[in-house]
């Protein structure tokens, strides 16, 4: 199951009031539930194997309301909305919260780089959460323009990380 069809779960328990999901598919397992604070909890689980992954995010980027979803001051990040002040161009932003690396090791390259195209299935980074590597791709094409976040810095769920411009 890949990052897309774990987003579309979320998006259908969202529209339809649901508080737990849980699919098996193959020797992979999804759990998805909203705690009674509202965060979301990702669990997934390899049958065969005893990983678990949890990724938590903030209801207010699932939440549907009618009304407007006010955030106080102090719960929202001020990075997020200074790097989309200095961007016009599209964003690729973090799926998860975790910690966010360029390059696959210190020492190798990074996955892209200014100026360089990309294309819906190009890597572009990982984000490290609960010790588990995730590879994120651009889910777009276009050349990145900017880099928005911190090499080896934590990035929240929803913040922009790189700015793509037009091929």
């Amino acid at each position: 199951m890949d990052l897309k069809e774990i987003k579309s779960v979320i998006d259908l328990m969202t529209k339809n009031g649901l508080s737990e999901f849980e699919v098996e598919k193959g020797d992979f397992k999804l759990r998805v539930k909203r705690g009674p604070g509202g965060e979301w909890s990702t669990t997934t689980t390899p049958v065969s194997a005893p990983q678990v992954v949890h990724h938590h995010a903030p209801v207010a980027a699932f939440a549907p309301s009618p009304a407007p979803v006010v955030v106080p001051a102090a719960a929202s990040s001020a990075a997020p909305a200074a790097a989309a002040a200095t961007s016009s161009h599209p964003q690729i932003v973090s799926p998860m919260v975790g910690t966010f690396y360029l390059s696959p090791s210190p020492d190798s390259p990074p996955y892209v780089t200014v100026g360089q195209e990309v294309h819906e299935d190009t890597v572009v980074c990982i984000i490290e959460a609960m010790k588990v590597m995730n590879e994120i791709k651009a889910e777009t094409r276009g050349i990145i323009v900017e880099v928005l976040a911190q090499n080896g810095k934590p990035v929240e769920f929803g913040k922009p990380l790189f700015a793509v411009g037009p091929v």
